[in-house]
């Protein structure tokens, strides 16, 4: 009997193991689930803004946790998720672009045809001005998207 619990325990722990380990594969999150760094996703889509929300209003689409500013934009999520998710998992575009999944700058961004785009930014390197300077947004998107099929199963 024992054996049989300690079996069971295995398989869900595996099972578990597993599907957070594609939901980090797919989403640019840390250890504790939440996506953006607590940035608020209706903020960057709907006010153009980087804000970040509170742990008071939260909530999880697809295992992924998501902050809000208020109990208005919450809500306005859990209406339509989707819509507000980042572009390529909160993943930089211009590192999918180029065909490497980075950390973002969460204050670096671009709203563009209903989405938003996060960005890398440090001391050596600024992806929104690289992106913004292609001067193509449809085409640095075209490869980004084509990339993203392949990356969003990868570890970073």
């Amino acid at each position: 009997m024992n054996t049989l619990k300690t079996t069971l325990a295995i398989a869900i722990f595996l099972i578990t193991t597993s599907l957070v380990a594609q939901d980090k594969m797919a989403n640019n999150i840390d250890n504790s689930t939440i996506a953006l760094q607590g940035y608020s996703p209706v903020s960057y889509l709907d006010l153009g803004l980087a804000q970040i929300g509170n742990a008071a209003f939260k909530a999880a689409h697809k295992k992924v946790v998501y902050y809000f500013t208020s109990a208005e934009q919450k809500a306005t999520f859990e209406k339509n998720p989707e819509k507000y998710l980042p572009q390529y998992g909160g993943y930089c575009a211009f590192g999918m672009y180029a065909g490497a999944k980075f950390r973002v700058d969460p204050n670096k961004f671009v709203v563009k045809d209903g989405a938003y785009f996060l960005y890398l930014n440090n001391v050596e390197l600024d992806a929104k001005q690289l992106w913004l300077a292609e001067n193509d947004h449809d085409k640095l998107k075209k490869v980004a998207d084509q990339n993203w099929l392949e990356l969003k199963k990868t570890y970073n």
